[in-house]
């Protein structure tokens, strides 16, 4: 299994859509727990890492840190 790295700014598509109907989001912390932002109409969440990487489909847009 590999382990995806991912970065503060990158752009993750998820496995489920938002109510709002976007499935894109921008990570915004990355630690042990993740923040993220809808895409679509700015929701923030914040998730536990384990969580996050099992939702977490592919990096649409990859920073460039």
């Amino acid at each position: 299994m590999n382990k995806i790295d991912y970065q503060k700014g990158d752009i993750v598509k998820m496995k489920k859509k938002h109510p709002c109907g976007s499935d894109t989001w921008e990570i915004l912390r990355v630690g042990m727990d993740f923040g993220i932002k809808c895409c679509g109409c700015g929701h923030y969440v914040m998730m536990p890492r384990p969580k996050f990487e099992k939702m977490a489909k592919d990096i649409v847009k990859k920073t460039d840190e």
